[in-house]
């Protein structure tokens, strides 16, 4: 199970947020106040922070600032405050990411899990949602199964598939691949290359694409539970 620290000041949102992540195996703390939050951490354990930046007594990004000082553990900023000023300081204290409200709950998920996957977390086991799933990506094998089978992929296509499954159902831009994926040139032709292999390794029919959909005009997008 993973154990997450939510300060937020908006309880609905806070209440809505810790139903939904515990459905993925992520237990919610949720605490208003900074100060009260800042002194738990000190007294219990949490894989992760969420954090708005807009707080009672003290701003967010002090709050980030002190949990720097004291504590080794990811923090995803999470602020309706629009001004880039507030993104870069956040980043430049040590914040992991920052993600802009309003924002669809399961990006958060995904978040959180690929965060924590950085950071060597011990996978938590799965969820029945993920024990169902077609395809399973184990990053410590470096492997990619579907339907239990694991799949002959280059380092290339691995990494591209890999970033489409920690980001399932949500469209992902071709400079944001270029971004995420170190194993080929950045070159639109490349791209398509790898595509059309990845497509050629999981689908039924590469033509018709049941899992790896072309969204024209913004970039790709991986769904494989329909």
């Amino acid at each position: 199970m993973i154990k997450a620290l939510l300060l937020e000041d908006d309880i609905e949102l806070g209440f809505m947020l810790s139903s939904y992540l515990k459905q993925f195996n992520i237990e919610v703390e949720t605490f208003e106040d900074p100060f009260l939050a800042l002194s738990t951490l000190n007294l219990k354990t949490f894989d992760i922070v969420i954090l708005d930046l807009t707080l009672p007594g003290m701003d967010g990004l002090e709050v980030c600032k002190e949990i720097m000082k004291k504590h080794k553990i990811p923090v995803i900023i999470s602020s309706a405050r629009s001004d880039i000023t507030d993104k870069v300081t956040a980043l430049e204290l040590g914040a992991d990411d920052y993600l802009p409200k309003p924002y669809d709950p399961r990006e958060l998920e995904v978040r959180i899990k690929t965060i924590l996957r950085r950071y060597n977390h011990t996978t938590p086991n799965p969820t029945i949602q993920e024990q169902y799933k077609i395809f399973i990506l184990d990053e410590k094998k470096r492997e990619i199964t579907k339907n239990g089978v694991a799949l002959k992929l280059t380092v290339a296509e691995f990494e591209v598939l890999s970033l489409f499954l920690q980001r399932d159902g949500f469209v992902i831009s071709r400079e944001d691949i270029f971004d995420n994926c170190d194993a080929f040139s950045n070159d639109e032709g490349s791209l398509v290359v790898i595509i059309n292999r990845i497509r050629n390794k999981i689908e039924e029919n590469p033509k018709k694409p049941e899992f790896l959909e072309t969204i024209r005009g913004m970039g790709y997008k991986f769904v494989q539970n329909k």
